[in-house]
């Protein structure tokens, strides 16, 4: 009996480590310093992490089947750069684009998440149709696209400029809120968590998700059970890409401009969290709770250490160490399954 109990208490810590972790980190800097538990704190800790789960999300996607996207982080810049370009005030002294008239605001918001959905088209062809390999894949298209907006952002008058002089109506999208104080609920806030609800139930509700965990799980046996393996995966990268397009306007809008660096190092980020949240790096594992908390843990890392002073040094080591004992603990999953 006693070994009984003492395997369900394993078994429990095992399959709730990123929650406990989650739990030990806030309780430890609250602890060091009791001001880091208000509602401001957890308010500022959401909106620094909603454009990061939008991310983590669209690589949890490919994460699912097995495959790496690399590409994130560059899709976020470029996405960014062209939603801000064409969303500058009219009296702006540097305006990317001087000729163009006011667009509605939806019109470069669907240009740019469109932008990243092409891109993760193109991934998703190059993987499934010419066999490169994801990593291979997705590090072309990162570097590729990085040029692509590098030259676009280059493009006179405005010469590599910093854009800024964003409309208030832009702007509003990633820094308003519902409501005033400390209470309120941030725009960026909500769009993450309805694309959080709309993801899981892609997820655990439908064929297609259903699909994605087979093919992560044993691509050949989803061959012989029917499933179109090559036209899922389009679908699947170009649902990231899309995914990233949201989260580069999103970024765009919050810090108010964006620059062709905007994105940089995002990818890795993304597969962090995803990984730490429970998405295994061979496929076929993978829950949107689990992202979300990884996501979190990370913010939860990068702001509670700094409102405590801790080195940002420091915080890269223990970022990377989470990193490491979380992949480990995935392989040994994985080995104990063969």
């Amino acid at each position: 009996m006693k070994q009984l109990d003492a395997k369900k208490i394993q078994n429990f810590f095992v399959q709730n480590a990123i929650y406990i972790v989650l739990i030990a980190l806030i309780v430890g800097i609250a602890l060091y310093d009791s001001n880091f538990i208000s509602i401001i704190t957890l308010r500022d800790i959401l909106l620094q992490s909603s454009t990061r789960i939008i991310i983590a999300l669209g690589a949890a996607f490919v994460l699912i089947t097995g495959g790496v996207d690399l590409s994130a982080g560059r899709v976020v810049g470029l996405t960014a750069v062209l939603s801000a370009s064409m969303l500058q005030l009219d009296g702006y002294s540097r305006k990317f684009f001087p000729d163009l008239p006011s667009l509605p605001l939806w019109l470069p918001i669907l240009l740019a998440i469109l932008a990243g959905l092409i891109i993760g088209f193109i991934n998703g062809f190059v993987v499934a149709k010419l066999s490169v390999p994801p990593f291979i894949a997705t590090l072309g298209s990162m570097v590729a696209v990085y040029g692509l907006n590098s030259i676009y952002f280059d493009l006179p008058p405005n010469n590599s400029q910093p854009i800024g002089g964003l409309r208030s109506d832009f702007s509003e999208l990633g820094t308003g809120a519902i409501g005033s104080g400390p209470y309120s609920i941030p725009y960026v806030v909500i769009i993450a968590i309805i694309i959080a609800v709309i993801v899981w139930v892609i997820f655990n509700k439908t064929r297609f998700g259903k699909n994605m965990y087979a093919i992560g799980g044993n691509v050949q046996a989803a061959k012989v059970s029917g499933i179109n393996v090559a036209l899922n995966l389009i679908i699947i990268y170009a649902i990231a890409g899309a995914l990233y397009g949201l989260g580069g306007v999103l970024e765009a809008a919050r810090t108010g401009g964006a620059t062709n660096n905007y994105g940089n190092m995002y990818e890795l980020d993304a597969i962090a969290a995803c990984v730490v949240g429970g998405v295994s790096t061979s496929g076929g594992v993978g829950t949107v709770a689990g992202v979300v908390t990884g996501v979190l843990i990370f913010s939860v890392i990068n702001y509670g250490l700094t409102f405590i002073g801790v080195n940002p040094y420091w915080q890269l080591i223990i970022k990377g160490l989470i990193i490491v004992v979380a992949v480990a603990f995935d392989i040994r999953k994985y080995l104990a399954k063969k």
